[in-house]
C-alpha cells in the first residue's frame, strides 16, 4: 500500500489561484455551445422562414435585407451598426475562444489573430461563385460578422459555381438565397444581407470589404472612400472570369504587418562567441541555423560575455548554416565561457497601399504564380480593363464563341494600350484575348473555390496584421485546362442547364467526359469536403455512365467543423463519407454517389478489387498520412489510373499531378524523414520544449496505457503470459513484470487518497529524484573522457524542484495525475480534488520518503542507444523471481479484477489527458530552465496537431480541380499539367510542370514505373524465362511477395522449371488468389550478357 501522513493540526494551506475560474468558464462556454447546437436547427428554421418570406418582397419593393445568427432570433431590416470604437484591426477582446472547435486554426493563427477575427465585420459584395467561396472561408474562420451583398436574382447560370444555390432558388435574390446554409457553417457568426444599391457611406460599418462584381468605376469611388476612411476600411477587389482571375488589394496607406510569415522565431544554441569586431558566432551542430543576413536577434543565458544578455536586438550578417557575424565589436566584452541562446527578433512591417485608380496606372510588381507566364500579369491587366470598358459600353459580358465580340474586346484592349505610351504591352496574345473573350461571362466553381480561398485569407490579414498582404495585383490564368481538341462556336451553345457557365468555356463534349467519369475520391476530411462540392458543381460523375465512390473509416468530430464544411454539429460522431456524400448530393441532385467507410489499403482488396479499379477513370487523394499516399499511388501505378494528389499544412498547401506514362508517381520522390532527437536527450538531457512533450507524451502511456494493458493481459490470460515472459528471458520481459508487480503491489490504489499519495510521489520521483540522481552522477563539473565539460551546450544543468502545494502549477499536476490514476483502478472521482484547497489537505497527508542518490546508477547518455533497458545476465533469474512474486499478488486481487487503460485523446479538454501532459513537460521544463508552454501549445506539440485553415485546402482543391478538366479530357501533354507549392502567409505561388518519369533503356526497349510485362495463357517458369531470354535478359531470379519461386544458384530450383508459375506461387508461397483474381504478379531480377543488373517493370501472370 502506498503510505500516507496524518492530517497536519497547524492550519490550513491556503491557495490563491484563477484556474479554477478558467476552468469554470470554458465549461460555461462549451456547455453554452451544446445548448445552442440543440436549438440550432429550430432556431435557423424560424429565420430561413422569415427570410424566404422576406425574399418575394425584396425582389419587388427592394426591401434592405435580413439577419441571422450570432446571438439574434430575429430578422432585421438592416445591418448590424458598427461601434464606431472597432479600430481598424478588429477589438481583440470580443469573446472566448472555442478551443476544441478552433483548435486546428489556431494552431496556425494563435489567440490573438483569433480573437482580432471575432471583432471584424466584413462585406462580401457579389454572391455568384467567388463571393460564396469567400463567405464560407470567413464563416468558417469565425469573423464577428459577414454581410453579403447583392441586387441580383439566381439564374441557372449560377448552378455552375455556386454551392448554396440549387434549382428551386433559381429568381429569388442570391444574397437571400444564400443565408441559410452558410449560417449553418458556424451559428456563432451573425450573418446580415443587403439587397439594394450599396452607398459608400455603408461602407464605414466594416473592417474589410470585398468585391467580387463590381465596374471599375464603382471600384475606384469606393476605394477611393476606404482608402481615405479613418480608420482606413481594407478594399478587396477579387474577379473570376472563365479561366483567368485577378485580385486587388488596398489596406490603406499605412497597413502594419504584425507577423509577416506565420513561422516561429528561429533559434541556436550558442557554442562559442569570439571577442573581435565583427563577433563570430558559433552554434552547436544539433540543428541548422535558419537566420538570414539583416535579420535582428537577441541573445539570454550566455556566460562570461554577460554584456549580450541585455535583451537589445543586434543585427547579424554572413549567415551561415552553424554560424553568423554579429555586427557589434565584442573586443572589450567579457570572454565567453559557456552555455546561450539566440533567438530571431520578428520585426513589423508597415506597407503603404496606393489606391485602386492610382495603381491601374501604376500597378508596380505584378506577383507571379506560374514563371513560364512571367510576361502574363501586365496582359491580363489590360484584359480586365478592356473587359470592363465592354460592359459598361455594351451592358452585357461577350458572348461565348462570339468572334465578333472577341474582335470588340480585342480593339478596346488595344486602344487602352496605345493609350499607355511607354508602359504599352508589346506583345498582345490575340489567342489568349480571344479564350479571355468567350469564357468571361462564366464563374467557374474551381477557379471560384481558389481564388476564394486566397482572398478569404487576404480578408484574415485584412483584420488581423497576421501575414504579409497581397501587394498589390494578382492574375493567373489556367487556359492549359482547354481542351486540346479545336471547339467550333456551336460547342459553346448553352443547353438550359446548370452546367451553362461551364460549357460556355469548356464546350459540350468535355462535359460529357466529366459527367461519365468514374471517379475514386479517398478520404472525406477536409480536402475531400471541398472536392465533392467542387465535382458536384462541375457535374462530375453526374451523368448516366459516372459514378463516385468516396471512402473514409473516420467519424465527424468538433475540431472538424472549422474547415470541413460539409459538417454540422449535429452529425458528430457520424461516418464521415456518409455525412458528406448526402451533403454532396443536395448540392447537385444529380450525382451519383456511392460512401463507403472502409480504409483503403492491403486488408480491403477485396472491396477494393482488380475489376473496381479498371473501371475507375481517375483517383483522387484526400489524405492525411503519407503510407496511405504511397499505397494509393502504387494501385494507380499497377492500374495505370491518373492519380491527382494534394496536401495542406497551415497556409501552405501543395498539388502533385500522377499521370500515366507523362509524370513520375508520388512515391517517386520522398520527402527526409524527420529528425528524431535522441532517447537520451528526451529521457536525461532535454534542451527544448519539444523533448520535455515527447517524454510526456511517452509518460502518460507507459503509466495509463501500456502498463494497465499489461496487468490485464497477466490477469486474462496468468498462465499463458508467464510462459511469454520467460521464453522472450531478456529486459523488456523483466521490464514488463516489474510494472505489472508494481501497478498490483507496491502501487495499487484501492482509494482516491492512495490516487493522490500516488501522484505526490511520482512528482518526486520525476522532477526532484531521477534530477538529483542525475546530478550526483555528473555534477555541474564532471568532464567527459576527452576532458571536455560534460555539461557542455546544448546540454543544460537541471534543478530539482521543491513541491509547494500554494504552486498551483504542482497542484494542478497532482489534480490530473490522480483523477487519471483512479480511472484506470476504477475508483469515483470525489469533487473536493477539484477544490485547490481540500486538494492541498490531502496532498499533506502523504509520506515523502526521503531520496539518496545510488552511487553506481547507470544513465544512458549514448545518443545512438534505442532503449533504456540494459540486459543482464542475471535477467532469467530475475524474472522467475518476479513471476513468484505476481502469483503471491493475484492471490489477493478481488475476483474478476481488471484495469482500464487510458488512449490519449487531445480533443477532449474535460478529460485530463492534455492537463497531465502539459504538467509533466512544464515541470520538467522548469528543472532544465526551458521555457514553458500553456496547455493549447502542448496540445499542438504532444498531440501532433497538424495545423490547418479552410484557406488553404480551398485553394489546393480549386487547384487540382482544375487539373481534373485535363485529366479527364484526355489528350494533354506533360507540358500542360501544373504542380504547384503554395504559401497563403507571404503570399507565394509556384507552379511548375510536373517531372516526367524516369526511363530505362536496354537495347531498342525503353520503360518506366508506369509500364507492366503481361504473359498471358499460365506460363511455366521455363517459359517466363526463355520469354526475357528473348529480350536479351537472363532472369536469375524469381519471387512471388516475399518467398523466393527460382534462383539460379539454387540446383534443385532447376526442377522447377517445367512447372506452372501459378502452381508454384500456390505450392511454395502459399499464395491464396482471390476468386475473382485471374492473375498474379512475380518479381524478376535480371541482368543482360554482360552481366549488369537491370530493373524490368513488374511481371503480371494471367491464367484462364
Amino acid at each position: 500500500m502506498l503510505p500516507r501522513k496524518r492530517a497536519a493540526d497547524d492550519g490550513e494551506v491556503v491557495i490563491e489561484t484563477d484556474t479554477e475560474t478558467t476552468t469554470t468558464n470554458n465549461n460555461n462556454n462549451n456547455n453554452n455551445n451544446a445548448a445552442a447546437s440543440s436549438f440550432k436547427k429550430h432556431r435557423l428554421d424560424n429565420c430561413i422562414i422569415a427570410a424566404d418570406a422576406a425574399t418575394e418582397s425584396t425582389a419587388k419593393n427592394g426591401d434592405n435585407g435580413a439577419r441571422i445568427g450570432g446571438n439574434s432570433d430575429q430578422t432585421n431590416s438592416r445591418v448590424v451598426e458598427s461601434s464606431p470604437s472597432i479600430m481598424a484591426l478588429g477589438d481583440a477582446n470580443h469573446t472566448e475562444i472555442d478551443e476544441d472547435l478552433h483548435s486546428r486554426q489556431l494552431a496556425v493563427y494563435g489567440r490573438e489573430t483569433m480573437r482580432r477575427l471575432f471583432a471584424s465585420n466584413i462585406l462580401v459584395s457579389g454572391m455568384q461563385g467567388l463571393g460564396a467561396e469567400i463567405a464560407k472561408n470567413l464563416i468558417l474562420a469565425g469573423v464577428k460578422s459577414v454581410t453579403l451583398h447583392d441586387e441580383g436574382l439566381v439564374d441557372l447560370w449560377d448552378l455552375s459555381s455556386n454551392f448554396v444555390f440549387s434549382e428551386s432558388d433559381v429568381g429569388k435574390n442570391r444574397a437571400f438565397a444564400s443565408v441559410q446554409k452558410l449560417q449553418e457553417l458556424n451559428n456563432a457568426v451573425i450573418i446580415s444581407t443587403l439587397t439594394t444599391k450599396l452607398t459608400k457611406e455603408k461602407l464605414s460599418d466594416f473592417q474589410a470589404v470585398v468585391f467580387t462584381d463590381i465596374s471599375f468605376e464603382k471600384a475606384i469611388e469606393f476605394n477611393d472612400y476606404c482608402h481615405n476612411h479613418q480608420p482606413p476600411i481594407s478594399f478587396i477587389k477579387a474577379e473570376v472570369r472563365g479561366l483567368f482571375g485577378s485580385i486587388f488589394c488596398d489596406f490603406g496607406p499605412e497597413f502594419t504587418v504584425i507577423d509577416v510569415d506565420g513561422e516561429d522565431p528561429h533559434t541556436g544554441i550558442i557554442a562559442s562567441i569570439s571577442n573581435d569586431n565583427p563577433a563570430l558566432v558559433s552554434c552547436v551542430d544539433d540543428e541548422r541555423l535558419e537566420f538570414q543576413d539583416g535579420d535582428l536577434v537577441v541573445f539570454s543565458e550566455v556566460h562570461g560575455m554577460t554584456e549580450l544578455n541585455d535583451g537589445k536586438p543586434r543585427k547579424i550578417k554572413s549567415a551561415r548554416p552553424y554560424s553568423f557575424t554579429l555586427e557589434e565589436d565584442t573586443s572589450n566584452f567579457g570572454m565567453y565561457i559557456k552555455g546561450g541562446i539566440v533567438t530571431q527578433v520578428k520585426q513589423p512591417k508597415v506597407l503603404n497601399f496606393k489606391p485602386f485608380r492610382e495603381a491601374l496606372k501604376d500597378p508596380g510588381d505584378f506577383l507571379l504564380s506560374d514563371f513560364s507566364k512571367f510576361d502574363r500579369p501586365p496582359l491580363l491587366h489590360l484584359a480586365f480593363q478592356a473587359l470592363d470598358k465592354f460592359v459598361s459600353d455594351l451592358g452585357r459580358f461577350p458572348v461565348a464563341g462570339s468572334e465578333e465580340d472577341a474582335n470588340k474586346l480585342i480593339s478596346i484592349a488595344g486602344n487602352i494600350n496605345e493609350s499607355l505610351g511607354d508602359g504599352r504591352v508589346e506583345d498582345v496574345n490575340l489567342k489568349l484575348l480571344r479564350h479571355f473573350a468567350f469564357g468571361s461571362r462564366a464563374v467557374l466553381n474551381p477557379m471560384a473555390a481558389m481564388f476564394g480561398g486566397i482572398v478569404g485569407q487576404e480578408v484574415v490579414k485584412a483584420c488581423s496584421g497576421k501575414f504579409h498582404p497581397l501587394f498589390q495585383f494578382f492574375y493567373f490564368d489556367s487556359v492549359e485546362s482547354l481542351p486540346t481538341e479545336p471547339l467550333d462556336p456551336s460547342d459553346f451553345r448553352p443547353l438550359n442547364s446548370r452546367y451553362d457557365a461551364q460549357i460556355s468555356v469548356f464546350g459540350s463534349k468535355l462535359q460529357e467526359k466529366l459527367e461519365d467519369a468514374k471517379v475514386f475520391i479517398v478520404g472525406s476530411g477536409a480536402l475531400g469536403c471541398e472536392f465533392l462540392k467542387n465535382i458536384a458543381l462541375m457535374g462530375v460523375s453526374c451523368g448516366e455512365q459516372g459514378k463516385l465512390t468516396i471512402t473514409d473509416d473516420d467519424v465527424i468530430e468538433k475540431s472538424n467543423l472549422s474547415r470541413q464544411f460539409l459538417f454540422r454539429d449535429w452529425n458528430i460522431r457520424q461516418a464521415k463519407s456518409t455525412v458528406a456524400a448526402s451533403a454532396a448530393a443536395s448540392i447537385n441532385p444529380r450525382l451519383n454517389i456511392e460512401a463507403l467507410q472502409n480504409r483503403v489499403g492491403p486488408e480491403t482488396e477485396n472491396v477494393f478489387d482488380d475489376t473496381f479499379w479498371e473501371n475507375l477513370t481517375v483517383v483522387v487523394n484526400a489524405l492525411d498520412n503519407v503510407n496511405a499516399r504511397l499505397y494509393v499511388d502504387q494501385r494507380c501505378l499497377y492500374f495505370q489510373k491518373p492519380l491527382l494528389e494534394s496536401g495542406t499544412l497551415g497556409a501552405k498547401c501543395n498539388t502533385q499531378m500522377v499521370i500515366p506514362h507523362l509524370t513520375e508517381n508520388y512515391g517517386a520522390s520522398r520527402d527526409p524523414p524527420e529528425k528524431q532527437a535522441p532517447m537520451c536527450t528526451v529521457h536525461s538531457f532535454p534542451h527544448n520544449i519539444d523533448h520535455c512533450l515527447t517524454w510526456a507524451r511517452s509518460e502518460f502511456e507507459g503509466l495509463l496505457e501500456k502498463t494497465p494493458a499489461e496487468v490485464n493481459a497477466f490477469l486474462s490470460s496468468p498462465v499463458e503470459y508467464k510462459t511469454a515472459q520467460r521464453n522472450a528471458g531478456d529486459a523488456q520481459a523483466r521490464d514488463n513484470l516489474e510494472r505489472v508487480l508494481e501497478c498490483l503491489e507496491k502501487e495499487k490504489c484501492e482509494t482516491f487518497q492512495d490516487c493522490i499519495t500516488w501522484a505526490r510521489l511520482r512528482f518526486e520521483d520525476y522532477f526532484v529524484n531521477r534530477v538529483k540522481q542525475l546530478i550526483y552522477t555528473f555534477p555541474e563539473d564532471a568532464a567527459t573522457s576527452t576532458g571536455a565539460p560534460f555539461w557542455s551546450a546544448p546540454k543544460r544543468f537541471p534543478r530539482p524542484l521543491q513541491f509547494s502545494a500554494a504552486d498551483p502549477s504542482h497542484l494542478q499536476f497532482v489534480m490530473a495525475a490522480s483523477i487519471l490514476r483512479a480511472e484506470t483502478f476504477g475508483i469515483p472521482i470525489p469533487d473536493f480534488v477539484k477544490h485547490p484547497k481540500m486538494l492541498a489537505e490531502a496532498v499533506e497527508k502523504v509520506i515523502v520518503p526521503d531520496f539518496e542518490p545510488l552511487k553506481d546508477a547507470k544513465i544512458v547518455t549514448d545518443e545512438k542507444a534505442t532503449t533504456l533497458s540494459t540486459a543482464s545476465v542475471d535477467d532469467a533469474a530475475v524474472i522467475n523471481e518476479l513471476i513468484f512474486k505476481l502469483e503471491l499478488c493475484m492471490e489477493n486481487l478481488p475476483q474478476g479484477f481488471k484495469m482500464k487503460p487510458i488512449q490519449f485523446e487531445k480533443d477532449d479538454d474535460t478529460n485530463y489527458h492534455m492537463d497531465f501532459i502539459a504538467g509533466l513537460a512544464n515541470m520538467r521544463a522548469r528543472n532544465y530552465s526551458i521555457p514553458e508552454v500553456d496547455k493549447l501549445k502542448a496540445k499542438f506539440i504532444a498531440g501532433r496537431i497538424i495545423p490547418a485553415i479552410a484557406t488553404s485546402t480551398a485553394m489546393a482543391t480549386g487547384l487540382v480541380c482544375l487539373e481534373l478538366y485535363k485529366a479527364l479530357d484526355g489528350g494533354h501533354k506533360l507540358e500542360d499539367y501544373r504542380n504547384t507549392f503554395a504559401n497563403l502567409a507571404l503570399p507565394l505561388f509556384s507552379m511548375a510542370e510536373p517531372v516526367p518519369p524516369k526511363v530505362i533503356k536496354h537495347g531498342d526497349m525503353s520503360w518506366t514505373v508506369w509500364d507492366r510485362w503481361i504473359l498471358r495463357d499460365n506460363p511455366t517458369l521455363r517459359e517466363l524465362i526463355k520469354w526475357l531470354k528473348d529480350k536479351g535478359l537472363n532472369a536469375y531470379s524469381i519471387s512471388y511477395g516475399s518467398c523466393l519461386l527460382y534462383n539460379s544458384m539454387f540446383p534443385r530450383h532447376r526442377e522447377r522449371m517445367d512447372k506452372k508459375v501459378l502452381d508454384l506461387a500456390r505450392e511454395v508461397a502459399k499464395a491464396e488468389l482471390p476468386p475473382n483474381r485471374r492473375h498474379l504478379d512475380v518479381v524478376v531480377a535480371c541482368e543482360d550478357d554482360e552481366d549488369n543488373d537491370i530493373d524490368i517493370p513488374q511481371i503480371s501472370i494471367y491464367f484462364s
